[in-house]
């Protein structure tokens, strides 16, 4: 988990950087959902 002392360290890099993680966070949980999305409708054939 991220704690408090995590984010305010992300908010100091600069813009390019600070994007760059926050683009890699919502790609791996797009990744998740869609694994998740994924295994529960293959169980359900």
């Amino acid at each position: 988990m991220l704690t408090l002392e995590q984010m305010e360290l992300i908010q100091q890099l600069d813009d390019d950087d600070k994007s760059t993680v926050f683009k890699i966070i919502d790609k791996m949980l797009t990744t998740k959902k869609f694994k998740d999305f994924f295994n529960k409708n293959v169980a359900a054939l």
